[in-house]
């Protein structure tokens, strides 16, 4: 392998998806022409097509996910001075959305295979304090619905998704955003359907839809009357443009992820140590990452050595989810409080995994220069060992 870098220019994981430049700024001169910036036409036309995506009743469209999460928990009820159950393996922005509200998050362990939650563990977390339990389809793949809606229902609790990764998967055959109480979508624009910045929340629940659509905009219910504590939370009409014009290609955008995806499989198939994150069989998933779960004895290399390699040959690997949000400040600082029980599939999944560049600007031959890198990396350190 050469000391050149392998790639000229940077890959990243996440890189956006931009669709139909044309579609698009025609969407923004209308929006221009009418002079309607807020609260217009196009975020109703996305919140329709969001819901008719995810099956479900109504759509809250918002200025971004995290705000949308707030929305929500607010929206179930799940108050201040409560807590939360929540996976530990995710991208700190789900706790850290339910803390900025007052809602302490108390960190679950996930299954090693689905790297969702335990519904067993979250059987054991649930106390009197516990407010509600947020579920997050990691990677795409779907939670275990069924198992924690009975338990939620049981203990007479909100159950809420962070679907973040989730926009387009299935979980038996239903598209995720129609479960639990709400779910929640991100359309930052790392997603593979981006607003430029954006997300929403979905729910069958007409009273969570219209309490998180009074919160949206400074608790201003539908008669005008300000009803609630509200905030700022609306997007705009130009964030919306570029949502619906990204909806537009989401079957091309999953086809492609899906292929690369099998490219990944086939180029890494039979490297020890190294095995692609499959998705939930018989469902429909986005791939919208590609994650690659490195076994330290197996290969001879620790995942941080092959994304220090990856990097050099500019491919801007991501160690999504490292560490825990255990990990993190200000959790980590308080483990009684968030971090009750012992956390051993987070802990070895954030040492092992690594998310790859996929999307529509990624092929067949980045992926091949790609693969060739790690299976490099790990041959050449067998062979010294």
């Amino acid at each position: 392998m050469s000391e050149l870098p392998r790639f000229p220019e940077p890959l990243h994981v996440g890189r956006p998806n931009i669709g139909d430049r044309k579609r698009l700024q025609e969407r923004i001169d209308t929006a221009l022409d009418r002079r309607w910036l807020s609260n217009g036409p196009l975020v109703l036309e996305l919140e329709e097509t969001v819901a008719a995506l995810a099956g479900t009743a109504h759509c809250v469209a918002t200025c971004n996910g995290t705000i949308a999460l707030q929305l929500a928990a607010r929206a179930c009820g799940i108050e201040p001075g409560t807590e939360a159950i929540v996976p530990a393996f995710t991208w700190v922005a789900t706790p850290h959305a339910l803390s900025w509200i007052g809602v302490t998050p108390v960190f679950c362990d996930v299954d090693e295979e689905t790297a969702n939650l335990s519904p067993a563990l979250v059987k054991e977390l649930i106390g009197p304090a516990t407010g509600g339990i947020l579920g997050v389809h990691v990677f795409g793949r779907p939670c275990a619905v069924d198992e924690l809606t009975d338990i939620a229902a049981g203990a007479g609790l909100p159950l809420m998704f962070d679907t973040a990764h989730g926009l387009g998967s299935t979980y038996h055959g239903r598209p995720l955003g129609g479960f639990g109480s709400v779910e929640v979508f991100s359309f930052h624009a790392t997603k593979f359907i981006n607003s430029f910045e954006g997300g929403a929340l979905v729910t069958d629940d007409p009273g969570i839809a219209a309490r998180a659509r009074a919160m949206r905009n400074f608790g201003i219910g539908e008669d005008g009357l300000v009803q609630s504590h509200g905030t700022n939370a609306k997007m705009g009409e130009a964030s919306a443009a570029m949502g619906l014009t990204s909806l537009e290609n989401i079957d091309a955008l999953i086809a492609h992820n899906t292929l690369n995806h099998r490219r990944y499989e086939q180029g890494l198939d039979g490297l020890p140590g190294v095995s692609v994150r499959r998705q939930a069989p018989g469902e429909r998933a986005n791939h919208q990452y590609v994650v690659i779960e490195i076994d330290e004895t197996a290969a001879g290399i620790h995942r941080d050595r092959v994304h220090e390699i990856l990097e050099h040959h500019n491919v801007r690997s991501r160690r999504y989810f490292h560490p825990g949000c255990h990990r993190h400040e200000p959790y980590r600082s308080h483990p009684g409080i968030h971090a009750p029980l012992p956390l051993p599939h987070t802990e070895g999944l954030s040492e092992r995994v690594l998310s790859l560049p996929t999307g529509s600007v990624i092929g067949a031959e980045e992926i091949s220069g790609v693969c060739d890198i790690i299976r490099w990396a790990v041959e050449s350190t067998r062979t010294i060992t």
